[in-house]
């Protein structure tokens, strides 16, 4: 039990017990002799009183001094005494958003009988839903991302200027074996590309780092990789020192979010990398000339910049959203990542970014089916389907992938975003395939700034959440993969809430 938790306990303990006995601190402060505002100090969970004056509070308050200090408390406040003794609490990095654990503790004091009842709630959600610590830290950086826009200037400058002492040109692109050499040159590192690919366990990881113990460390890298994914590892790894950034995640991808510490310092050492490779200076010079154009290039101006660049879909797309909200003011945006596996009726949402403030795909339950309308699920059915008929060659070395746009209207958000999706097998498991998707919000900012949105030849699409959750009938829709249950309940309830009303005005005025 942490010393804050104490504090917390015994705040909860004075504060209930004060309650009940409808008493003012004013009360309990001539009763105890300790001051108002130490009372309050106490209740707040700031601070824990010495054993004489827990003494004097225990017959201030008619209770027994173990009770007192004691760290079981009745049913009504042990949710909250769950809470406060969570890993989430405790991991939970609070300062970021300005706030500290005492705070949201007062946030809760005032009524902690009430207060209970309502984080009991949210505990048997989380229980029901399978909510671990890692969702909420991962929540936690997204939040972060979203205040500041996904854009960090002091991590730009730190990659940029890494470049510049290495007489790197913006232009330059950087190889595996560039970004490797210098890994283990100037930072000592043993890398080995060998030991993955075969290990019956670690095979899906596309690095591991070991620790040297005051010697150099090992870095063990995914041979199986393409080049680029190579080259992006590396540079990352070249973030983590550059940034000296010490805890850290030794696995990639991840087994378990340990700490925020670990998932913040594993965006930056990332974010880092996608600067290096993407250079900012030049792929916004690059930008601006695409956004220029009147027609939309069926993904040409991608496919060169991921061949440019030697970056993946994902890296490419990633970078987007960190460079064009800030350089082009079009912050209403999201990133999507898809997983399907080949054959498969189910799409998996495994990566999300969403700034746009309108409800886009995200992790859903109970079954229900994405809306089949998207690029993405699109671009990943016909990729599933060439490769069933063997109509599908992937070279593993290539950057090239399948490219899609599409002007996505959501019915029930009546919001028309501009997306881009891409889609190709995964390196290490060449029965899943990938689809990385951006969509950027077509207000008047993005029709203003982007030229080629106009271009009719881009498909118009009426799209949703869900095929539960669409207005469009079957006649209307011939992607449909599932009935509307979910929308016509809710305009079921609707119309028996109208029937009620017209009932209840009728019968009053009779």
């Amino acid at each position: 039990m942490r010393p804050e938790n104490l504090r917390f306990i015994l705040g909860l303990k004075l504060r209930t017990l004060r309650q009940e006995q409808n008493a003012s601190l004013k009360e309990i402060s001539e009763r105890s002799g300790l001051s108002v505002s130490y009372l309050s100090e106490i209740e707040k969970g700031k601070k824990y009183p010495s054993p004489d004056k827990l003494l004097g509070l225990a017959e201030a308050f008619n209770v027994s001094y173990d009770d007192l200090v004691s760290l079981s408390v009745d049913d009504k406040l042990d949710p909250l005494k769950e809470m406060f003794s969570s890993p989430f609490i405790q991991e939970f990095p609070f300062e970021l958003f300005g706030l500290a654990p005492h705070d949201v503790f007062a946030l809760v004091s005032d009524a902690p009988s009430k207060a209970g009842a309502l984080i009991r709630t949210f505990l048997e959600v989380g229980r029901t839903y399978d909510m671990q610590v890692e969702h909420f830290l991962f929540a936690a950086l997204r939040s972060y991302q979203q205040l500041h826009d996904n854009y960090f200037p002091e991590l730009e400058d730190e990659a940029a200027s890494f470049r510049r002492q290495r007489e790197w040109t913006p232009h330059d692109p950087l190889s595996d074996t560039t970004l490797r050499a210098l890994l283990e040159d100037e930072f000592g590192y043993t890398i080995d590309l060998e030991v993955l690919p075969d290990h019956p366990e670690l095979h899906p990881f596309r690095s591991v780092f070991v620790d040297g113990n005051g010697t150099p460390p090992t870095f063990y890298v995914n041979g199986d990789l393409m080049p680029i994914q190579r080259a992006f590892i590396y540079a990352r790894e070249i973030g983590y020192n550059v940034l000296d950034l010490e805890e850290r995640a030794r696995t990639s991808s991840w087994i378990r979010a340990e700490s925020f510490e670990q998932v913040l310092n594993n965006f930056k050492a990332s974010y880092f990398g996608g600067a290096l490779i993407l250079n900012e200076s030049s792929l916004l010079a690059a930008l601006r000339q695409w956004f220029d154009q009147s027609t939309w290039d069926d993904g040409a101006f991608l496919r060169e910049q991921m061949d440019r660049f030697q970056a993946t879909p994902e890296m490419l797309y990633y970078r987007l959203t960190q460079l064009v909200p800030h350089h082009f003011d079009l912050n209403a945006f999201f990133f999507l990542r898809f997983h399907h596996e080949q054959g498969s009726p189910d799409y998996h949402l495994t990566k999300m970014l969403n700034l746009s403030g309108i409800a886009v795909p995200h992790g859903i339950g109970l079954r229900e089916h994405y809306c089949q309308r998207w690029p993405a699920i699109q671009l990943l059915k016909e990729l599933s389907e060439a490769q069933a008929q063997d109509d599908y060659a992937h070279d593993p070395s290539s950057t090239s992938a399948a490219v899609r746009a599409q002007r996505s209207h959501f019915i029930n958000a009546d919001a028309e975003f501009f997306t881009l999706s891409t889609a190709r097998p995964l390196a290490l498991k060449d029965t899943t395939n990938s689809c990385v998707s951006i969509g950027f919000l077509m207000d008047e900012a993005f029709r203003r700034q982007v030229h080629f949105a106009h271009d009719p030849a881009i498909t118009r699409r009426e799209v949703n959440l869900t095929c539960e959750r669409c207005p469009l009938t079957e006649a209307q829709c011939q992607e449909r993969v599932a009935p509307r249950t979910l929308y016509d309940k809710e305009q079921r309830e609707q119309r028996q809430i109208e029937a009620l009303r017209e009932l209840t005005n009728a019968t009053r005025s009779a």
